[in-house]
């Protein structure tokens, strides 16, 4: 079922008319009942009026800011007002709210797993509001629990997509190292589910992603050392330039050094430079050939 624009007018004049129908009936049938013989006419008439007046006030409809008003008529949708103000519609209608406000739902922590079967915790929160009051309101029983149950859904199911971390030198798209793609990723599908409730999603965005509390002292202990292993790399790196450099500038001085010398020296810088630990000068007063 589609939304479409249901039938109203001013509703000021309906209450113009109801209080009329109200204040004419009860005086035509006072008169009437006082006079010295009951005039069953002037009765009659306001019987009339009071029903008029009733007919008119269950026409009357409030339409709050950033709200609309499904309405019904004995089981057939006529249409939906979403005009704020004051106004009248079909007598004897039901009026059901919708609220256009836009929504946050936060979903709970979800423990899944990721691509790799590791178990993590995840949870994200979800910007929606409802752009099709119809179908919010007949084609899904509750649309607030049909969001929430469908955005747990697939965020387990783009959980179960990606890893949680890249740990080789390929560049793999991770929960937590490309959050923006993952967000972009829920957000196109959970569209996908949530257009039968004729509900538009604004922003998804995770709000919690960690390693279960079983893995993760074993997967800090995994990153601590993917971290050393890098720096150690960088660092060798580094020092096989410098000491690089230090051998050209010193060729360039037109200082020669031998083969056993190169070598001796290229250990000395070599352990200075890569040590962990600051390096102890020993002052060699011997010769390299003795």
């Amino acid at each position: 079922m589609k939304e479409f624009k249901g039938w109203y007018m001013n509703g000021y004049l309906a209450l113009l008319l109801s209080l009329v129908s109200f204040a004419g009936g009860v005086a035509l049938i006072i008169f009437g009942a006082n006079a010295i013989e009951p005039d069953v006419t002037l009765i009659v008439l306001g019987i009339v009026l009071l029903v008029v007046f009733i007919v008119a006030v269950s026409s009357l409809l409030i339409v709050q800011p950033n709200e609309a008003k499904v309405i019904t008529f004995f089981g057939s949708y006529k249409g939906t007002v979403r005009e704020s103000g004051l106004w009248m519609v079909l007598p004897f209608s039901n009026k059901s709210r919708v609220s256009l406000k836009v929504r946050n739902f936060n979903s709970q922590t979800l423990k899944v797993n990721d691509l790799e079967g590791n178990p993590i915790e995840i949870g994200a929160v979800v910007v929606f509001k409802v752009t099709d009051t119809a179908k919010a309101s007949f084609d899904v029983d509750n649309y607030e629990k049909f969001v929430a149950i469908q955005s747990e859904t697939a965020i387990r199911h783009i959980a179960a997509q990606y890893p949680y971390d890249t740990f080789g030198t390929q560049p793999v798209v991770s929960l937590r190292g490309n959050a923006d793609e993952v967000a972009a990723e829920l957000i196109r599908e959970l569209q996908t589910r949530l257009h039968v409730a004729g509900v538009e999603l604004i922003e998804t965005r995770l709000t919690h992603l960690a390693y279960a509390p079983e893995i993760a002292s074993a997967m800090l202990q995994r990153q601590q050392a993917i971290a050393i292993v890098s720096a150690r790399q960088q660092i060798v790196e580094g020092a096989v330039g410098m000491v690089d450099s230090a051998l050209k500038q010193l060729e360039a001085n037109g200082i020669e050094l031998d083969a056993e010398r190169r070598a001796a020296m290229v250990n000395n810088l070599m352990v200075a430079i890569v040590s962990d630990r600051a390096a102890t000068p020993v002052i060699n007063a011997g010769s390299l050939y003795s």
